[in-house]
């Protein structure tokens, strides 16, 4: 007697469990990221949204997929695959604020003047590096405007080292005309 194939197991299932892990853990990967951001309300409904699809699909899948080692791997899969689909997302929305710091041995006043060009808020402080005198040049941008500042620097100096961290918040300075969105967000304000 031949047996048939069990499409549920061994196609469905492993399918709907890499489906459900992709997506929770895409959400958790950028609910980390937004609560390391200081995004008080978005984290919160992420979570919310995660742990719903984990409770009513994931939990239900798994706990039926007995002794089905494609289902196992699928749930493994889907977990490294939801990672980085939440990294990928998380940066395509570029959220948050910036800190670009330059390092220049010399011509300080030249990146200065290219950056105020293009509405940058430019902070210049003279300091003392290994080798001698630097100029340290300073700005907060959004983190979408971080390619238009690299190029800046890299225009006006190609060879400069400079560091880019991660702010939690900023009031006041200069900043370029934005939309009020986008005012709103740098300044963790709500629109009225």
């Amino acid at each position: 007697m031949m047996e048939t194939f069990d499409w549920y197991a061994w196609v469905i299932l492993p399918l709907i469990v890499f489906l459900a892990r992709v997506t929770d853990v895409t959400l958790g990967t950028m609910r980390i990221i937004f609560l390391s951001r200081g995004k008080k309300v978005i984290a919160p409904l992420l979570g919310f949204v995660e742990v719903f699809i984990w409770i009513t699909v994931v939990s239900q899948i798994v706990g039926g997929a007995k002794n089905n080692l494609l289902a196992y791997f699928a749930y493994a899969l889907g977990f490294a695959v939801g990672n980085y689909f939440g990294m990928v997302i998380e940066d395509k929305l570029a959220i948050g604020t910036l800190v670009v710091r330059a390092f220049l041995s010399k011509d300080g006043p030249m990146l200065v003047k290219n950056l105020h060009e293009k509405g940058y808020g430019v902070t210049y402080v003279n300091g003392h590096g290994a080798n001698g005198p630097v100029q340290v040049i300073y700005t907060i941008v959004m983190r979408r405007e971080l390619p238009d500042v690299v190029g800046v620097i890299q225009e006006t100096h190609p060879k400069v080292f400079f560091t880019v961290e991660e702010l939690r918040s900023v009031q006041q300075g200069v900043f370029p005309v934005r939309p009020a969105r986008i005012q709103a967000e740098l300044f963790g304000k709500k629109l009225k």
